[in-house]
């Protein structure tokens, strides 16, 4: 542990650029960036003084765009494959390499890349490659090269079986699969090995050969220029992934990993992505995590951990749920029937306050305020009637009702076939009560509790009661979850000598920055939210202030670009005045850009990584028309716009841009002042 702390901390001062790879462009590229694409992207690098390049994830997402919703966190996406460096591409028939020459006409001219047409393009001409060379990649398979990355790969056994079982069943889940839903590892090796189904399982591991090898050639060329080569290695993984049908032991399925409400999101976030099982991982030393770090290093000097706080503790929700409003911290000191006993709380107040009560008349009324004027009293009480028997239970002769033992979660109310209306009314009384029951005699407080109807029904004194009871146990499950993050993040920290970097941002316990600091793991600052919350104005955190072991950065791949940003978001004579500059344009411009880029160059962090549109704009040749245009990823939305950002033009291109070159290398100058002084500083 004490060398891989003293290697990272020899890690020097510099400025970085974050890109994804999809997003290069080069002369050679089919529409879309290449693996091969980062060896000339770092030549522009290496000519600005940039010295890392920070990349989004590149696992296999099959026809999800988002690269954070992989099939795998061990193989690579076919989308970054040079099919025309394949050695079966050069040396096969002319009719080929017109497809490959094809293939890059087409989609040349798109501004953003058309993900899923490319992909299956590219697995098209991929298939014919492979059905040329059969014979050929079955020998090399067998005693040659392929044998021995299979080999030295066994994931690739778990991945190719998948793979071929769910483009049999029409890319659907595994869980919708008519068999092999639950496999064990001899019923995988068996697949594997069966002779009828051996081109097909060959046929990715092939493909998987050739990305690693390109993926490979390019992380060795930008590392022999003296870059750092950084990848994101997203905590969750997909339900509908390899590695959680060929291991659910490691996962909780059960549960749905996410964020709790907060401003933005009143109903929290539910992900989708099932949570971990710490303990049983813990019983292999973590060894599915070695070997993910262990295949992260053949590229990577450094990475990224993408939402750290789900190490020391997830916010998760049952599968029943639609939003995430009735979601838990996991691991968290549960509530206990004797407890609430103790509170002064019989088993009728216990069900009051963990149960939702409906009253009649909050059905009536949400169908009255939603069909006023527009439906007869007759239809509304139709309506109210199939929600009253479909539902819910009367309690006694009361006016009063209780949800059917049969309405598990929001997804049973779901597909009730309510109005509008009435869906949302069931939706808000769900969730309206104190504590969840998520096993039987344990509970948990739900997040909006203090708005609920059991809430406002105690006294001032029960309340007070309450609030120091879950103050006392918030304050225990913290001293848990510093517990778990210190445990989990030092294995990975063990278990590899690339410099982690977290993603740390949001609202997070104060035990997350003691564990990251004494792990020398850096932290993530985002300017436009690294302030002082609590004081009056909110003011930034002044850029000497940033911690050493921090990233500083001007905007990630889910906000808006510094351009857009000051444009139509920020608070610009607040920004003003905190930078030291009375007034700037209102509309970006290069002399804006170079403004802001130079004071946070200037930062104290040990890296300051900008977004590559952000450099960009320190050019007038580079501005889109619209600065919404040149957003990676615009949370909460699914459409073929998000990930799907590429460069305006190609790299050689930009690279004859003289006036950008010297803008940027202008940033790693001050950098590289402020990396000289820090050293004075510490002789």
């Amino acid at each position: 542990m004490a060398k891989t702390q003293r290697t990272r901390s020899a890690v020097k001062r510099l400025i970085g650029t974050a890109v994804p790879v999809g997003a290069l462009r080069s002369k050679e590229s089919a529409g879309v960036g290449e693996f091969p694409d980062l060896v000339e992207f770092a030549e522009l690098c290496g000519k600005m003084g940039i010295g890392l390049i920070q990349i989004l994830p590149v696992n296999d997402t099959g026809y999800e765009s988002s690269p954070y919703s992989a099939l795998t966190v061990f193989a690579l996406h076919p989308l970054y494959l040079r099919i025309g460096e394949l050695p079966e591409a050069r040396s096969g028939s002319p009719e080929i390499l017109q497809k490959v020459k094809a293939l890059r006409q087409e989609f040349e001219g798109e501004k953003r890349f058309p993900f899923e047409k490319i992909l299956r393009a590219k697995l098209g001409l991929l298939r014919e490659i492979y059905a040329a060379n059969k014979e050929k990649i079955a020998a090399q398979a067998e005693k040659g090269a392929l044998g021995n990355w299979i080999e030295q790969n066994p994931w690739i056994k778990e991945y190719a079986v998948y793979r071929r079982l769910k483009e049999a069943n029409g890319e659907k889940s595994w869980q919708e699969w008519p068999s092999f839903r639950q496999v064990t590892a001899e019923e995988i090796e068996a697949l594997w090995n069966d002779d009828t189904l051996r081109d097909e399982h060959r046929f990715w591991a092939w493909l998987q050969e050739a990305l690693d090898a390109q993926f490979h050639k390019a992380a060795g060329e930008i590392a022999a220029r003296g870059i750092i080569l950084e990848g994101d290695l997203p905590i969750l993984i997909n339900e509908d992934s390899c590695d959680v049908w060929a291991h659910p032991e490691y996962f909780h399925i059960e549960l749905s990993a996410g964020a709790p409400p907060d401003m933005y999101s009143p109903d929290g976030q539910n992900w989708g992505f099932p949570t971990y099982n710490w303990e049983a991982l813990a019983k292999t030393d973590y060894l599915w995590w070695q070997r993910r770090l262990k295949a992260a290093e053949k590229y990577y000097q450094a990475y990224r951990i993408d939402h750290v706080l789900g190490f020391f503790r997830i916010w998760a929700s049952p599968r029943k749920e639609r939003s995430a409003a009735l979601g838990r911290f996991v691991p968290y000191v549960p509530v206990t029937r004797a407890e609430l006993s103790a509170l002064g709380f019989d088993d009728g107040r216990v069900r009051w306050v963990s149960q939702p009560h409906i009253p009649t008349g909050e059905v009536w009324d949400a169908l009255r305020d939603n069909w006023g004027g527009v439906y007869t009293e007759s239809e509304i009480a139709a309506e109210a009637e199939k929600v009253f028997s479909s539902a819910l239970n009367r309690i006694g002769g009361e006016e009063l009702w209780l949800f059917k033992e049969s309405i598990q979660g929001e997804k049973d109310i779901a597909v009730l076939g309510l109005h509008p209306a009435a869906q949302t009314c069931l939706f808000n009384a769900w969730r309206n009560r104190i504590f969840f029951e998520y096993e039987k005699g344990k509970f948990s407080p739900v997040w909006h509790y203090r708005d609920s109807r059991a809430y406002a029904s105690l006294s001032g004194t029960e309340k007070s009661q309450l609030e120091e009871f879950l103050v006392k146990h918030r304050t225990d499950s913290e001293g848990i979850w510093e517990k778990q993050g210190k445990k989990l993040l030092s294995a990975l920290c063990d278990s590899s000598s690339m410099l982690p970097c977290a993603e740390d941002l949001g609202a997070i316990p104060d035990c997350v920055p003691r564990v990251l600091t004494r792990l020398k793991i850096l932290g993530l600052r985002v300017v436009r939210w690294h302030r002082e919350w609590d004081k009056p104005g909110e003011p930034f955190v002044p850029f000497e202030d940033y911690p050493e072991l921090s990233v500083c950065t001007a905007a990630v791949h889910d906000s808006s670009t510094l351009r857009e940003w000051w444009e139509r978001e920020a608070d610009q004579q607040g920004f003003c005045d905190f930078i030291g500059y009375p007034s700037l344009p209102r509309t970006y411009n290069p002399g804006v850009a170079k403004v802001f880029l130079q004071k946070m160059a200037a930062a104290a962090s040990r890296f300051r990584v900008f977004q590559i549109q952000d450099l960009l704009h320190l050019s007038s040749r580079w501005y889109a028309e619209d600065p919404a245009s040149e957003r990676i990823n615009v949370p909460g939305a699914v459409n073929p716009f998000n990930w799907t950002y590429r460069l305006p033009e190609p790299i050689e291109e930009i690279a004859k841009d003289g006036d950008l070159i010297q803008a940027v290398s202008d940033l790693t100058r001050i950098t590289a002042a402020k990396r000289k002084k820090a050293k004075e500083k510490t002789k």
